[in-house]
């Protein structure tokens, strides 16, 4: 399991070292916030693609060559910019990280959720959030530290040898667990279960938790640039949103086993808090900045493994790999719809303007997920329809 933990700590970290950081290689950030959009958002374009893809792929040849492949290929897109070492670049570095973190993200979810007995969902799951929300907490910090000693040149140095180490790792201790025989499935039957109301709500809160997440990350250094806070200030104050997500997780994941908490009720809650710390971070200077972060970190941190574990439990083994794979592809349109958003909303308008929106999108969405649960109890809607 271990080496499944540390590769979700690749890819926070890989993404969001970079991420948080990008705002101090502009020019002009404030005059740059729809570029700057587009670049955040461009990791994730490539992930919305393949996803899918490999996770299909993980369920037709086995979750732990795909999963291999992609640390490799994220250590391959890393060296790059190494080599190369041009800012010109970037978008293809990006591109190539974005489109490895595709195969090996859905296969570590396919990989724990066949490792792990169903009623322990909630805790691997958890767990696995932990150690990817520190990937997100020490991104921010260590990614401006080493910017700050030798530019992006060396963040990206370090992120191949991460990902080469871990490449290494699973390759000894990761067990090759055979594909499962599968039915024949068609397109209409693949159509049905995706727009199931069990795959749709958790997928959509999942989507909207990492909206937040990358809009926090991305453009809350912008407001604390405003409030003249360096790069290093910056990344520590983003990286507190990362803890408290990395705080909340295995709690939610264990509470969720015990049944003291739904899946359904959990994830409303979790996005009301996050509508909540989008709005934060609309208060000007360093207490904006702090308060967005703890409360948009705790409602994510509520919300993504109560949603994977209500994923895992109503997927069949077989399938496991596509439904993550499907499940991520809603993620990174949520990671690439928030920063467009924001930035899209701020280029016309302005930075709080865009805070709004996000803010006020999350919390609609929010509200209609804590009604679902309400209805049923009150007897609207039964339970099978739900």
């Amino acid at each position: 399991m271990w080496p499944l933990y540390a590769a979700g700590f690749t890819t926070a970290f890989g993404a969001h070292a970079v991420a948080a950081n990008l705002a101090f290689d502009l020019e002009d950030p404030a005059g740059s916030l729809l570029y700057l959009g587009l670049l955040l958002a461009l990791y994730d374009g490539a992930e919305v693609v393949l996803k899918p893809v490999f996770g299909t792929l993980a369920d037709r040849i086995g979750a732990r060559p795909v999963f291999l492949g992609g640390l490799l290929g994220f250590a391959a897109a890393s060296a790059l910019f190494v080599v190369v070492g041009d800012s010109d670049w970037l978008w293809s570095a990006r591109l190539g990280q974005g489109a490895a973190a595709s195969a090996f993200s859905p296969a570590a979810s396919a990989l724990l959720a066949r490792m792990t007995p169903k009623a322990g969902h909630g805790t691997a799951f958890g767990t696995y959030g932990f150690y990817k929300s520190l990937g997100y907490t020490l991104g921010p910090l260590l990614g401006g530290v080493l910017v700050w000693l030798s530019g992006l040149t060396l963040l990206f140095a370090v992120m191949t040898a991460l990902a080469l180490t871990i490449a290494a790792w699973a390759a000894r201790v990761v067990p090759a667990l055979p594909p499962l025989p599968r039915d024949r499935q068609t397109v209409l039957d693949l159509a049905r279960r995706l727009t199931d109301r069990t795959f749709l709500r958790p997928t959509l809160a999942l989507a909207f938790a990492t909206s937040a997440l990358s809009v926090g990350v991305g453009f809350l250094p912008v407001s604390g640039a405003a409030a003249g806070l360096g790069s290093v200030a910056t990344g520590a104050a983003v990286s507190v949103l990362a803890a408290c997500a990395a705080l909340v997780q295995p709690r939610a994941g264990r509470a969720l086993d015990a049944g003291r908490i739904s899946a359904g009720t959990g994830t409303a809650l979790g996005l009301l808090i996050t509508a909540t710390g989008l709005g934060c971070a609309m208060i000007p200077g360093l207490l904006g900045v702090l308060l967005s972060a703890v409360v948009i970190g705790t409602g994510t941190g509520l919300i993504t493994p109560l949603a994977f574990a209500a994923l895992a439990g109503s997927t069949p083994d077989e399938r496991m790999g596509q439904t993550m794979g499907a499940a991520e592809l809603g993620r990174e349109l949520g990671d690439a719809g928030g920063p467009l958003l924001v930035g899209g909303v701020a280029a016309v308008a302005t930075l709080t303007a865009g805070f709004g929106a996000i803010a006020a999108l999350t919390l609609v969405v929010g509200a209609g997920t804590a009604a679902a649960p309400l209805r049923r109890h009150l007897g609207f809607v039964s339970p099978k329809d739900e």
